[in-house]
C-alpha cells in the first residue's frame, strides 16, 4: 500500500487527509521528530473524548480529526451552550457523522472507561484533576499547557503518567512548528550561533483583561460550581471564558504561566536545557491599576544556567522592543543571533561576509481549506498542532515518549510557577527536582501546593 510521508524538515506537512480518511484501516508512515520512521496501523478508529469544549479545546480536537480517522465519543463542559455547539461541529466534522455524548461532569464521562484518548482544554486550575482522572480511566492524554497551577500538581501528573504507563503530550507545539524545527537544525545544531551567552524571551501583547464588570446572576446554562471546581469561588461577574479567567491568579499564573511557558519551553528544546539552577523574578501591577485583574502587568524573570541566563520580560502595555517579534525568544551567541517566534525566525550573523537566514511560518491553506472558515482559528499554529497530534499518535502506537512529554512540560511549567513565587517572596529560589523542594526555604516550600476548595482533594503531596 502506498504511504504518505511526513518529512521531519524542509517540506511542508503533506499528509493526504482525504486518502488517509478513506479507510479506518489505512496505513500511514510518520517519521518521529527524531528522524526515525515508524509505521502506524489504524486497525480501528481511536475513541476520543474532550474535557473543556471551549476555544482551544475545540481547536485541538478539530486538528486531530484532520489527521486521523478518530471517533469523537464524548465531550464535556460545564457550559451547556458551549457544549452543544461543540457537539454539533463534531457531528459535522467526523467521518461517522455521529453526535458525541455530552457531559457536564468529567467524572461521569470517564466512568464509562471507553476512551483511548482524552484531550484536555479546560482552564489551568482543572488540569491536574482532569489529566490524572483520564489516565486512571485508561486513556492517553493530550494536555494543554501549562500543565498545572502549582508545582505539586505537576509532580502528581508526572507520577500518574509513569505509574499508569500513559502517553501524555503537552500542547507546547513549538517543538512541532516547521520553521522552528528548521531553525534548530540549520542554525543551532549547525553551530552557527557559536558559544551561547544569553537568551531573552518576551511578550508585549496587550492581553491582560482588566475590566470591572458588575456582579450578575449565574446563567442557567453554566454550572459555575463545577467550572470553579478546586479554585476559590469568585463572585460571578460574567462568563469566565477566554481571557477573563486568565486575568486572575485564582485560576492560573498570569502572563508568565500562559505565555512564558511556551517560549521558555522552546528555548529549552532549542538548546537542550533541563531545570534552571536558580530562578528570580520581579514585577507587579505598575501601570494598569484600575479593574479587577490581579496578575502582573509588568514582570521580569531570570532562569539561570551554566554560562548564561534565560531572561523573560512581559509588559501588557506600551510597545514591543522589536515590532517584528512581540512574542518571541532571542538567542545570542558569539557568532550571531537567532530571533524566533510562532510566525517567523531570523538568523543574523556577526560576520559581515555571512548571509542572514530567514525562516517563514508555513501555512497549509491548500491542504486544509476548512482552516480558512474556522472561527477563531490560529492559522499560524494549525500546522504545528497537526504535526504535534501526529507525533502524539505515533507515541501511542509505539508506547514511547512524545516530543512534548509530560516531564518536559512539568519542567517548563514548574519553572514559570517558581518565577511567580520568587516575585511574591522577593528572593531567588533554588529548586531541587530530586528532592522536590526549594533548597533552604520553608516558606517557598509551603507555597508549592495551593489549597483546594472543598470537597475537591489535591492530588499532590503536602
Amino acid at each position: 500500500m502506498k504511504t504518505d510521508v511526513i518529512p521531519t524538515s524542509g517540506a511542508s506537512f503533506n499528509l493526504s487527509r482525504r486518502r488517509f480518511l478513506q479507510s479506518a484501516s489505512a496505513f500511514a508512515t510518520f517519521p518521529a521528530l527524531g528522524g526515525e520512521a515508524l509505521e502506524i496501523v489504524n486497525g480501528k478508529p481511536k475513541r476520543v473524548g474532550l474535557i473543556g469544549a471551549g476555544w482551544y479545546g475545540q481547536s485541538d480536537l478539530w486538528r486531530l480529526i484532520q489527521i486521523s480517522p478518530i471517533e469523537v465519543v464524548s465531550l464535556c463542559d460545564p457550559d451547556q451552550q458551549m457544549l452543544a455547539g461543540a457537539v454539533e461541529i463534531a457531528r459535522q466534522r467526523q467521518k461517522s457523522g455521529k453526535s458525541p455524548r455530552a457531559y457536564g461532569d468529567y467524572r461521569a464521562m470517564l466512568k464509562e472507561q471507553d476512551l483511548d484518548i482524552v484531550l484536555i482544554g479546560s482552564p489551568d486550575h482543572w488540569h491536574a484533576l482532569h489529566a490524572i482522572a483520564a489516565m486512571e480511566s485508561g486513556a492517553d492524554v493530550y494536555l494543554q499547557k501549562p500543565i498545572s497551577v502549582d508545582v505539586r500538581e505537576g509532580e502528581a501528573i508526572l507520577d500518574a503518567a509513569r505509574k499508569h504507563k500513559r502517553v501524555v503530550q503537552i500542547g507546547t507545539q513549538r517543538k512541532s512548528t516547521p520553521h522552528l524545527i528548521d531553525a534548530k537544525q540549520q542554525i543551532v545544531e549547525a553551530g552557527l550561533l557559536g558559544k551561547i551567552g544569553h537568551v531573552e524571551m518576551c511578550c508585549y501583547y496587550h492581553m491582560r483583561a482588566n475590566g470591572s464588570p458588575p456582579l450578575t446572576p449565574v446563567p442557567d446554562f453554566l454550572d459555575y460550581e463545577m467550572w470553579t471546581g478546586p479554585a476559590p469561588l469568585r463572585p460571578y461577574d460574567g462568563l469566565p471564558h477566554r481571557r477573563w479567567w486568565r486575568t486572575f491568579r485564582e485560576y492560573g499564573n498570569g502572563i508568565v504561566g500562559d505565555m512564558c511557558v511556551h517560549m521558555f519551553d522552546t528555548a529549552r528544546w532549542l538548546l537542550d536545557l533541563g531545570w534552571p539552577k536558580r530562578i528570580s523574578s520581579t514585577g507587579g501591577i505598575y501601570m494598569q491599576k484600575e479593574g479587577k485583574s490581579n496578575i502582573s502587568d509588568t514582570q521580569t524573570a531570570t532562569f539561570e544556567y551554566d554560562g548564561f541566563n534565560a531572561v523573560w520580560q512581559h509588559r501588557t502595555w506600551g510597545a514591543p522592543t522589536d515590532p517584528d517579534y512581540p512574542w518571541a525568544l532571542f538567542i545570542y551567541g558569539d557568532k550571531g543571533t537567532l530571533k524566533a517566534s510562532t510566525t517567523r525566525a531570523d538568523f543574523i550573523p556577526l560576520d559581515k561576509n555571512a548571509k542572514p537566514v530567514h525562516f517563514d511560518c508555513r501555512f497549509e491553506r491548500e491542504q486544509y481549506p476548512e482552516d480558512l472558515t474556522e472561527k477563531d482559528i490560529e492559522l499560524n499554529a494549525a500546522p504545528a498542532t497537526r504535526r504535534h497530534m501526529v507525533d502524539f499518535l505515533a507515541a501511542i502506537e509505539k508506547r514511547s515518549r512524545p516530543v512534548a512529554d509530560i516531564e518536559t512540560g512539568h519542567i517548563s511549567t514548574a519553572s514559570c510557577i517558581l518565577a511567580n513565587l520568587a516575585m511574591d517572596l522577593g528572593r531567588p529560589l533554588v529548586y531541587d527536582p530530586q528532592q522536590r523542594m526549594v533548597v533552604g526555604d520553608e516558606a517557598a516550600n509551603a507555597l508549592l501546593r495551593r489549597p483546594y476548595r472543598a470537597p475537591w482533594q489535591h492530588p499532590g503531596t503536602a
